[in-house]
Order: C-alpha cells, then structure tokens, then sequence
C-alpha cells in the first residue's frame, strides 16, 4: 500500500484505489505528515510529550499556570489536534485521556527543515550562526556544540 500524492489517492497491493477522504481520514500517519503544529498546538505537545498521557485538565491546569486560557479553549484545541491526527485520543472512560500521534523529534526536526528553508535559504551555517548570535552560550554549552560537531566530523 501506497499513498500518490499527485492523484491524493492510496493504492493497494491489488491496484484498489480509495479516495484519501474516505481512507486517509482514519490513518494518521498520513495526515501527519502533511500537518504543521501552531504555536498553540506546539504547546499542548510539550505539555503531551512531558506526562506521555494526559487529560483535557491537566493540560488546561499546566497551560493556565503560564498564560491565560479558558478551559473550553484547551478542550477545543485538543479536540482539533485530534481532528488533525496530532493527538489520539482514548474514548475508553469517562475521561477522555490523549496522547501524543507524533513524535518530538520528528517534529522538532520537521520545523527547523520548513524553517531554515523558508528563513535562511537552506542553509545550515546561517541557522546555526543567527542562533548562537541571539544569546551567551555557557561554556557547557558550547562544549556540547563542539562535541557535537566532532561527532557530525567523524561520522563523513
């Protein structure tokens, strides 16, 4: 089974073609792929990613403790997230419990590609450059940065 981005249609063993409403609606992995968390839903996904598994209260709880946010909003956007294939969501007891669709890192990593390409032509150095720029390294820190490097050195 594969999925044609061109025709937006999976295709079977078989050569069964199902429109990706009908199929994608229920495989995640697709909808993943293509989804790109809002600062609001990157939120809730630290919040997710921390405790692993959580409710619609412990998230509001946490959220609330930095920002001002109503309850029916966090219940809302988690709601969405759900629509969107960011969280599952576990419909067994009363309350309702979530976890995370996708992965930190591959998320983490999904948004510094779209962003160092949009923001720095693609490049690396720019990046990496901008960043070291916007603060004061401690020396732990750049220590790690040059083991780091070292480790990216030895690995070509």
């Amino acid at each position: 089974m594969y999925f044609n981005f061109n025709t937006k249609k999976i295709v079977l063993k078989f050569g069964i073609r199902y429109s990706s409403y009908n199929f994608v609606r229920n495989i995640s992995y697709i909808r993943i792929m293509k989804a790109k968390p809002t600062e609001s839903e990157l939120e809730i996904l630290q919040v997710v990613w921390q405790k692993e598994k959580v409710t619609v209260r412990e998230v509001h709880e946490h959220l609330a403790s930095i920002k001002d946010t109503g309850y029916t909003t966090t219940l809302k956007q988690m709601q969405n997230m759900h629509g969107k294939g960011l969280l599952h969501r576990d419909e067994q007891n009363r309350t309702h419990t979530y976890t995370a669709a996708i992965e930190e890192q591959a998320t983490q990593k999904n948004l510094v590609q779209n962003f160092m390409a949009s923001a720095f032509g693609g490049s690396a150095k720019n990046l990496v450059m901008q960043a070291l720029g916007q603060g004061n390294p401690s020396k732990e820190e750049l220590d790690e940065i040059r083991a780091f490097l070292d480790q990216i050195e030895n690995e070509k």
